[in-house]
């Protein structure tokens, strides 16, 4: 998630664990420290762009660490304000703060490590985007009605920042159960069209939980369609057709780069190759015709041979079409698949969509 939301989390967790035992203000500060702390990984440089992205999320995620660091940093905390009586409940604070954010990081889609080191396995629920509002302003108003609250209405305040917690934590549920809604329709449309999936990714669009995006890999194609709440039952689902790039895979797959965003996106990736050079791309974060994560892993000489590190080249979309289009998709005002205006096709384009059947 975004730093702001984990930084709210952090504070409200902490805010509710601590309760009048301290000042709010105090619960708040440590707790948006702690709600931050896992995230200063993403200053590392690990010398390749697709390895600062693997190993985001990795061992400054991982539960066993991050209970390692609550004691230290709770007894600091308690020694710091004088409040060494409440040593034990500032570490529960504490460690709550710090293992909510992988948590939380783990229901969306990017792929988070939380049992490092016994295994780097990057887990991913998929069912929050990574900036949700819904989610972060309830925490926020809970945080500030809690700060600003005095007296007899401190208690109020905290009441605040707990029903934050609650409705955040439910939303979180009913995001689930929707994933899960909208993946059934996926699988019942796509064996009505007679397509055989080998996995299927459902995922918010940006900035929403009502509209879905699904995509369903196929041994030589990945297909892409939306499904919204606001659907009518008996609307059918439409999908787009791209080459996956399995020739490219089969020549490359001894590559480090290839075997590693293969075994990071749990096989949600495709590969083409435009101007001499050789991409690979994770499907799981963005949409087409623009990804998040998309890399230059070199020459085709290069890639044999294991020699060239990775480039990213973020393609970004057109927001004056995209956002939109999203707007009108969510309120099932526009069944059609995003077409992005001509000339604005990312630098390295991907293969051409064509109608799935």
């Amino acid at each position: 998630m975004d730093s702001l939301t984990q930084i709210a989390l952090g504070a409200a967790v902490t805010l509710a664990t601590m309760g009048r035992r301290t000042a709010a203000w105090k619960a708040v500060f440590w707790g948006a420290v702690a709600g931050t702390l896992p995230d200063l990984d993403a200053f590392i440089d690990h010398g390749d762009a697709m390895l600062n992205m693997v190993l985001h999320r990795s061992s400054s995620h991982a539960l066993l660490n991050l209970t390692l660091l609550s004691g230290p940093l709770a007894w600091l905390v308690a020694r710091l304000h004088g409040e060494m009586p409440h040593m034990l409940r500032w570490w529960l604070a504490l460690w709550l703060a710090l293992v909510t954010h992988p948590l939380l990081d783990a229901m969306t889609v990017y792929g988070t490590q939380l049992l490092y080191p016994f295994t780097n396995h990057p887990y991913g629920v998929g069912s929050v985007f990574i900036i949700d509002p819904l989610y972060t302003v309830p925490l926020i108003i809970g945080v500030v009605a809690a700060l600003v609250a005095r007296g007899r209405d401190g208690r109020r305040g905290l009441r605040w920042n707990a029903w934050a917690l609650v409705f955040s934590t439910a939303y979180l549920g009913c995001g689930v159960l929707a994933q899960q809604h909208v993946e059934g329709i996926a699988r019942a449309s796509l064996q009505s069209e007679g397509i055989t999936a080998e996995r299927v990714l459902v995922t918010p669009a940006p900035f929403s939980a009502v509209l879905w995006r699904v995509v369903a890999m196929t041994p030589t194609h990945y297909l892409e369609g939306f499904r919204s709440l606001a659907d009518g039952s008996q609307q059918p689902m439409r999908w787009t057709r791209h080459e996956r790039g399995a020739d490219l895979f089969a020549t490359y797959q001894g590559n480090a780069h290839v075997q590693r965003l293969s075994r990071f996106t749990h096989g949600f990736y495709r590969m083409n190759e435009a101007g001499g050079h050789v991409y690979i791309t994770d499907l799981r974060m963005g949409m087409e015709p623009a990804y998040s994560f998309h890399f230059d892993i070199g020459t085709p000489q290069q890639v044999l041979a294991g020699t060239a590190k990775a480039r990213q080249e973020l393609q970004r979309p057109d927001l004056e079409t995209a956002l939109p289009w999203l707007w009108r998709r969510m309120w099932a005002l526009d069944d059609g698949p995003l077409r992005p205006p001509p000339g604005t096709e990312p630098k390295t384009p991907a293969p051409m969509a064509t109608p799935a059947g």
